[in-house]
């Protein structure tokens, strides 16, 4: 069995329920990290205020572009003032978008597109870390998916990304969540549940799991979630359709800071990591290794308009196949996705080359090491991620 730090070297139906305004008011009611301007709606002074929720308690290098977007003054540059709030779940950003406590969402897609087919009025305007950088992880007596029968495992929320992959793992050994015990655990004490034994697995972003090992080396890695679902769509930022009809700049301008990010990130690596570092509240040695992951791996952020209507897609049969989907529903894509922001935003930005393929399962350089690109791939060039797939 790969062991987590070889692998880092080689590189839910019941969410609709959600959407009801009591249940926004209580589930939105967590921290707050303010990433600049105040209050909600619009600003004066040609400035609009944007308020945005985040799916983890603490920012994770999945949302960092947020972060980069406002301390490199991306936002501002597109007459934007935001104020970011960190949430439990995706399940609750999407209910406070649905709620309109705020006008930009970041989830995971399993819970928008929940709420969207459950009626809630959301449009897709863009996406974050759009392919799959996660892991399960495990102590060292689970060697494989089959051996978590009967085990408690950690999620967020039924419905929420964590439960998600986890149901993906479950699958792949002919397992169930009836075969399973789930335990809540709130995003930024996965590690401390894995380690104290509270859990016996957790989904863990790049950084978690160097973290993870780091404070225990006998956690392991029994799947990549990448290498498992290539084709899986993972982040969207999200809005009400009421708010994209009456602020379309506004919209745009947001997907234009998040584009700029994205391009920035894979650029320079020096410049962003201390960011992300102190947004995450990970050290810098840490972020530097999930970087190599993220930025060369995986190769996670889209850098022009991304939302591949083949992935999305695919996406959503997987979703129902694993019955995560709710339970009837056929969402439309085309009313769900609104292109259009972020078509003008790249149109005004300049096309860049695309990312290139990370292939699933492929060799890959050390994280924090060498700067080797996965084996199959292309890395970045100095003006941009490396041209050779079909437009991302």
């Amino acid at each position: 069995m790969t062991s987590l730090s070889q692998r880092m070297k080689r590189r839910a139906g019941a969410v609709v329920a959600a959407i009801g305004l009591t249940a926004a008011l209580a589930a939105c009611g967590g921290g707050q990290n303010s990433a600049g301007g105040g209050g909600g709606g619009n600003g004066g002074g040609g400035t609009t205020t944007v308020r945005i929720a985040l799916p983890t308690s603490v920012t994770s290098f999945a949302n960092a572009d947020i972060v980069v977007a406002d301390q490199l003054g991306y936002f501002k540059d597109a007459g934007l003032s935001v104020k970011v709030s960190n949430l439990k779940s995706g399940s609750s950003v999407a209910t406070g978008v649905v709620g309109k406590q705020f006008e930009v969402g970041g989830a995971s897609i399993e819970p928008v597109i929940n709420a969207f087919a459950g009626g809630g009025n959301i449009k897709v305007i863009g996406g974050y870390t759009d392919r799959l950088e996660v892991e399960m992880v495990t102590p060292a007596e689970i060697k494989s998916p089959a051996d978590l029968r009967g085990q408690p495992l950690g999620i967020q929320e039924v419905g929420a990304f964590r439960e998600v992959m986890t149901r993906m793992v479950l699958e792949s050994a002919g397992m169930t969540p009836k075969d399973v015990q789930y335990v809540s655990v709130n995003a930024n004490a996965y590690t401390s549940a894995l380690i104290q034994g509270q859990i016996k697995s957790a989904i863990l972003h790049p950084e978690q799991a160097i973290q993870a090992q780091e404070k225990d080396a006998s956690l392991h890695s029994i799947v990549n979630l990448y290498d498992v679902e290539p084709n899986y769509f993972y982040g969207v930022y999200f809005v009400s359709g009421d708010w994209l009809k009456n602020n379309p700049k506004a919209a745009q301008g947001f997907t234009e800071a998040i584009t700029r990010a994205h391009r920035e990130m894979y650029n320079d690596k020096d410049k962003v990591v201390p960011i992300i570092a102190k947004a995450t509240q990970f050290d810098e040695k840490t972020i530097a290794a999930a970087y190599d992951v993220y930025m060369k791996q995986v190769q996670a952020f889209p850098v022009n308009e991304g939302l591949e209507q083949n992935r999305l897609e695919y996406t959503v049969k997987r979703m129902e196949e694993m019955g995560t989907l709710s339970q009837g529903a056929n969402p439309d894509l085309n009313a769900f996705i609104d292109r259009g922001p972020i078509t003008a935003a790249v149109e005004k930005l300049g096309r860049q080359p695309e990312r290139a393929a990370a292939p699933a399962g492929g060799s890959s350089a050390p994280a924090g090491g060498s700067s080797a690109p996965a084996a199959g791939g292309t890395a970045p060039s100095p003006n941009g991620p490396a041209a050779g797939t079909p437009s991302q």
